[in-house]
């Protein structure tokens, strides 16, 4: 007579949600080939367009002092980041950051005349 031993363990399939930042970050990380890109987008894109522009509607609004340093604070946060050759998942952020904080500078000063 012959015993058969049949073992079953219960099996858990659990998924696993990423959220949006988790997503954002390993997209940023995939950037890393085209760290270069980045570098220019940032330094010509933001340096040579955006805080210009900002600056200007700064300065056309009664140049609010604070708004104008805020301005070029978010201007050296990308370019500390750029020339330090951080990581794509460190500076791409940084970037993003850096141009919301011109958008709502850019708003605020035209809210407030």
């Amino acid at each position: 007579m012959e015993t058969f031993l049949k073992q079953t363990a219960p099996v858990y399939n659990t998924s696993v949600q990423r959220n949006t930042w988790s997503n954002f970050i390993s997209w940023c990380t995939a950037q890393e080939p085209n760290r270069f890109v980045w570098l220019g987008v940032a330094l010509a894109g933001h340096g040579c367009m955006l805080t210009p522009l900002t600056l200007a509607v700064i300065l056309l609004n009664g140049n609010n002092l604070m708004f104008f340093m805020i301005a070029m604070v978010a201007m050296a946060m990308t370019l500390v980041t750029n020339l330090a050759a951080m990581p794509t998942k460190i500076t791409i952020p940084v970037f993003l950051l850096s141009i919301l904080v011109d958008v709502a500078l850019i708003v605020a000063t035209t809210l407030s005349l």
